[in-house]
């Protein structure tokens, strides 16, 4: 029981710091505000037995992707006032309609959670280390290299167009 309090406290903590994220007015602030959402995901983890997870949470993400945030924020003026978003181009109905389709997937992925048959899943051991690894390298290998190739064509893309720009 105390272990499902201290869940939803650390998920409201979650969903709060998200939504101060996206409407904080100062971009420091908000990348401030990241910082502490990716502390509770850690903090997270942990309440799930998921030492190795957490751990990873704070290196990769509190530590190396907010450090290049802050580089980005650093980099870009802020002394300039923000524009009126008026683009004609914007697509806002097709926003709407993807987030709508990200909902409904939540909603089954959700749906799916509460009706799966109890068998399914298994329990965490002591050793999650090696649970992580071995479903990393046989039962989601193929995902993990599409998202390892993602990125790597991201990277390329960016150095593209960052060379095109001078």
């Amino acid at each position: 029981m105390a272990d499902q309090v201290v869940f939803y406290i650390f998920a409201a903590l979650i969903l709060g710091f998200a939504v101060l994220v996206i409407t904080a007015k100062s971009t420091v602030h908000s990348v401030l505000y990241l910082v502490a959402d990716f502390l509770c995901v850690a903090a997270l983890y942990v309440v799930l037995q998921a030492q190795f997870l957490a751990v990873i949470q704070v290196m990769v993400y509190a530590g190396g992707i907010v450090v290049l945030y802050l580089f980005v924020v650093m980099l870009v003026n802020l002394k300039r006032p923000p524009e009126a978003h008026s683009d004609p181009h914007r697509l806002g109905k097709l926003g709407l309609v993807m987030g709508l389709a990200v909902f409904v997937e939540l909603g089954a992925i959700g749906a799916y959670g509460w009706l799966k048959p109890s068998g399914v899943g298994g329990t965490l051991e002591a050793n999650n280390i090696e649970q992580v690894g071995r479903a990393l390298y046989t039962d989601y290998f193929v995902p993990f290299e599409v998202a390892s190739v993602l990125l790597l064509v991201a990277m390329i893309g960016a150095i593209v167009l960052a060379k095109r720009e001078q």
